[in-house]
């Protein structure tokens, strides 16, 4: 049976076909939709977990108890979960276990471009790369094997054009997998000091014997065309270089990457005359087999940074880009990213952005929008939880230098379960005194509306049980807390007033949907008749002040064509936020 599959959809069957039962998972691009799809399969156990560590953590659990599981995570999710793989590696598994990391050269939407080719190097674990969606699903499925040949969890590393990208797959029937049974056994799994050093000289000794298989696995082989180039690849780089010189090279296509197939590489370069190394972002193979002696080229001729694709691999090899059509750049209006119409935060940083003498430290979210015009009210941001965490070290340093100016941190509801929870410990814990917010819209926004603790539901929508935030800060002793309504614009403003002048730890929670939610039936009791009304323009009181384009909603338009007024398009969905700014009432409802 042949279908057609992205290598997300392809991950998902890989995993089903080799018999896997559990996974886990926290949704991040270009690596959300391996879970979703695998939801899909009732065979399989899917759960999208509070964050990467917690993930990784529940499928080494499950692989201990005796079932083949898989957890998955964009790049930088791997730094979150690198704590617990990092010992995996060293229990190793009991059935087969795979950590899938999605990298994104590129970063069209992450914050760093970081290769993880070096966590498999770094943790000691053997790692595949495909190229496309068929080796997706059918490296997928041999990684479980090796898996419990060698005694050692897998890493699967994809980057977001084999993610996102389709071809046809030839999928098979699942395998009957018989579960493992568990067997206590204190000094495989219990890595105390007494048994770390045979754990670590396990893993060693298995990690050798991937060298044999790197050599000789299928999914390292050369096609001999042309001697003068030779090119050796990795992941999407290869049907890259593909198709840019075609028969005019020979090529080593480097599947299984870590151990690299070093036998295989020496004998590559006895039969060209020239080696290219092409793989996306950090010079990893190129390092090593430049360290074994064998001359190549690599990063000193093809891009390190961003995506590489065939054009730019054209260029660097030939100084010159394929003829193409030329978009018409004077039709092209530039449309910079902009929070949707009816956004719940947008009120909040309508008024937050009035605030002076601020910092304002964001988290990683849609919300991170925050720091563009016409709010411009971020000042920094680093990574998922660390709004919290960041503006405590802020506001403490600010204290030291008796500094006096209010500390903001902003934090989505998905994100505060990641991992702001334990920052807001944090904070309660050693004292601090500044304001938190927490943008509660009631879903995991940013990544395409996946469940999460607060939402309600699980993966595959039954219902769960809803973690209260406000109850969650109480908990962790803040005293000082209050729920808002952030489309009012004057609750909003006289919370953010209290919580910045609160004696210690403040928070305050926005709790509204977001505007492009499925709303659940608890949603609609909660907000009735939420995007059910939209707005409009009075024209005749109109006065063309464009105070409404502040809130920077982009459902409202400016025309000179109109006299200088301001209309509203079909996109508005009734927040009223524009409406609470227009100084002449000229905005009103239906």
């Amino acid at each position: 049976m042949k279908k057609l599959f992205t290598g997300n959809e392809a991950a998902a069957r890989g995993a089903w076909e080799a018999g896997v039962k559990f996974a886990a998972a926290y949704p991040g691009t270009p690596s959300t939709e391996i879970l979703e799809n695998l939801a899909l399969y009732k065979e399989v156990q899917t759960e999208w977990a509070p964050n990467e560590k917690v993930a990784v953590e529940s499928v080494a659990g499950a692989s201990i108890a005796g079932i083949r599981s898989l957890a998955c995570m964009k790049h930088v999710g791997l730094n979150v979960a690198a704590d617990p793989m990092f010992t995996f590696a060293y229990l190793g598994v009991n059935a087969g276990s795979v950590i899938l990391t999605a990298d994104e050269p590129g970063m069209f939407s992450s914050q760093n471009e970081q290769d993880n080719r070096h966590y498999a190097r770094a943790a000691n674990l053997p790692m595949f790369e495909p190229s496309d969606s068929q080796e997706t699903k059918d490296m997928m499925v041999e990684a479980f094997d090796l898996s419990e040949k060698y005694d050692v969890p897998v890493l699967f590393r994809m980057t977001t054009r084999v993610d996102h990208s389709k071809s046809i797959v030839t999928c098979k029937p699942r395998k009957d997998v018989q579960d493992k049974p568990y067997e206590k056994n204190i000094p495989k799994y219990c890595p105390m000091p007494a048994f770390t050093g045979k754990m670590q000289e396990k893993l060693y000794k298995n990690l050798e014997k991937t060298k044999e298989f790197s050599n000789h696995c299928k999914w390292n082989y050369i096609e001999d065309n042309h001697k003068s180039l030779g090119i050796i690849a990795s992941g999407v780089a290869f049907r890259y270089a593909k198709e840019v010189f075609g028969d005019n090279a020979s090529y080593l296509k480097v599947g299984f990457s870590y151990p690299l197939p070093m036998d295989l590489i020496r004998e590559f370069s006895q039969k060209v005359d020239t080696i290219y190394i092409l793989e996306e972002n950090d010079p990893i193979m190129e390092t090593e087999i430049k360290a074994a002696g064998i001359s190549c080229i690599g990063k000193d001729k093809f891009p390190r940074r961003g995506e590489l694709l065939p054009e730019r691999i054209r260029i660097a090899a030939f100084g010159k880009s394929k003829e193409t059509i030329k978009p018409n750049t004077e039709t092209i209006v530039g449309r910079p990213p902009a929070l949707c119409a009816g956004c719940p935060h947008r009120g909040f940083f309508y008024e937050l952005s009035k605030l002076k003498d601020t910092m304002i430290f964001s988290d990683i979210g849609c919300y991170t929008l925050g720091a563009l015009a016409p709010y411009n009210a971020t000042d920094a941001c680093i990574c998922m939880g660390a709004s919290i965490s960041g503006g405590h070290g802020v506001a403490q340093a600010f204290k030291i230098k008796n500094e006096k100016k209010h500390v903001i941190s902003v934090i989505g509801d998905s994100t505060f379960f990641h991992s702001g929870i334990t920052s807001l410990l944090d904070a309660s814990y050693n004292k601090s005194s500044y304001l938190t917010v927490i943008l509660d819209n009631r879903i995991t926004g940013m990544t395409g509306h996946q469940q999460n603790p607060g939402s309600g539901y699980d993966l595959k929508g039954n219902k769960a049980p809803i973690s209260d935030i406000e109850q969650i800060c109480r908990a962790i002793n803040i005293k000082n807390i209050r729920t808002v309504n952030p489309n009012h614009l004057d609750e909003m403003k006289d919370a953010l007033e209290w919580g910045i002048h609160c004696e210690g730890p403040s928070v305050i929670i926005t709790r509204w949907p977001c505007a492009l939610k499925r709303l659940s039936t608890e949603d609609k009791e909660e907000f009735p008749g939420v995007f059910t009304q939209k707005y409009h323009v009075e024209m005749d009181k109109c006065i063309g002040c464009k105070r409404c384009i502040d809130t920077g909603c982009p459902a409202l338009e400016f025309s000179r064509n109109q006299d200088g007024k301001m209309s509203i398009t079909d996109s508005c969905v009734g927040c009223g936020v524009c409406s609470q700014v227009c100084p002449v009432n000229a905005i009103v409802k239906g």
